[in-house]
């Protein structure tokens, strides 16, 4: 979905103060109430906003190891069965279908590297994986981020 630059300042507002209210935001970003609020739930039903939930930090709850693990999952039998078993581990933060020699790619995390072991342990359980392959994060260069999209987003001379 395209973005103009008061959806852009919008959200760079948002992402600057996330506790910002509807109304403030109108009195910062110069226009009505009512058009702050339409233009949050157009970008929250087309996709843009996913969430309004706090961002959580794994470090901070306990969970100091970052790995990120590649699935090979046995062919023809489908994706369905490892993503349910892999859904269902706490620790596992997300999961990609790639291309190449892996068929999942899996970010998780642990308390410990003992503990690693048993995140691992419990995802190759699943039905289906036939191998897998980690790689743990040593030190974190960028955190997610997607904020910078949104000045792209809205620069259409880039877009082509």
């Amino acid at each position: 979905m395209p973005i103009d630059q008061l959806d852009a300042k919008l959200l760079d507002l948002l992402h600057a103060e996330p506790k910002v209210g509807v109304l403030e935001a109108s009195r910062r970003l110069g226009v009505a109430r009512g058009t702050v609020q339409a233009r949050l739930d157009r970008l929250e039903r087309s996709g843009v906003i996913v969430s309004s939930a706090p961002t959580l930090d794994p470090e901070a709850l306990g969970f100091p190891v970052i790995g990120f693990v590649t699935l090979e999952i046995a062919q023809g039998k489908g994706h369905v069965a490892v993503v349910e078993h892999l859904a269902a581990i706490p620790e596992v933060l997300e999961a990609h279908t790639t291309t190449g020699a892996g068929d999942l790619l899996v970010r998780m995390v642990a308390r410990n590297h003992a503990d690693l072991q048993r995140v691992i342990n419990s995802m190759v359980d699943g039905q289906n994986v036939l191998r897998s392959s980690t790689v743990i994060a040593t030190q974190t260069q960028i955190r997610l981020r997607h904020h910078q999209l949104v000045q792209v987003a809205t620069d259409t001379t880039s877009a082509s």
